[in-house]
């Protein structure tokens, strides 16, 4: 019986010890739990986009833009937002995400939204593929389009290339050289 009675009291003065070292109780790992199954949850009712990799870009491109607009709405900080991306990633996509996992944790790279879209975007995005979309911009032209046509593709392009119109003014004169003459003028 003192033997039982020792080892109770070892037991519990060890909890104590954990206890007094960081170690959360029980009910505040619940609490986080719980906060991020909410997190997780809102994030499903905007019904993110599941991407399994492959050699399209503009899927990717459409994939990584639906990212940021649910997670501008729900103003999630970095490392949830690499993390609720990541699960929705299925078959090839998530065996190379695993890699960069790894890679990650092994060279301590922090895991900020900025990094992993430079990752995503360097597998699935090649730069041959961005240099297409950058000259594709550069020369891009109402022509017989409407105007709503040509802002439309002028305004999904310039996205990928915000260093070649930095600031509103720079936007509008190039949105502007791109016009047709006779609304130029008209301008």
């Amino acid at each position: 019986m003192a033997m039982a009675l020792n080892k109770m009291t070892d037991l519990l003065e060890r909890v104590v010890n954990q206890s007094g070292s960081g170690v959360r109780p029980t009910h505040q790992c619940r609490d986080l739990e719980v906060g991020e199954d909410k997190a997780l949850e809102r994030f499903q009712k905007f019904a993110p986009p599941k991407f399994m990799g492959g050699p399209n870009p503009e899927i990717a491109e459409n994939w990584l833009e639906a990212m940021v607009n649910i997670f501008e709405a729900l103003k999630y900080p970095e490392n949830r937002q690499v993390t609720f991306s990541v699960f929705q990633f299925e078959g090839p996509a998530r065996s190379w995400w695993n890699m960069v996992k790894t890679k990650w944790e092994r060279e301590q790279i922090p895991w900020t939204w900025t990094n992993f879209a430079y990752e995503f975007k360097e597998k699935y995005i090649p730069p041959l593929v961005r240099e297409k979309k950058e000259d594709e911009f550069i020369r891009l032209r109402q022509g017989t389009s409407s105007v709503a046509e040509y802002e439309t593709q002028f305004t999904k392009l310039s996205k990928f290339f915000p260093e070649l119109v930095p600031t509103e003014q720079k936007r509008v004169k190039r949105f502007v050289q791109g016009l047709n003459l006779e609304i130029q003028e008209s301008l």
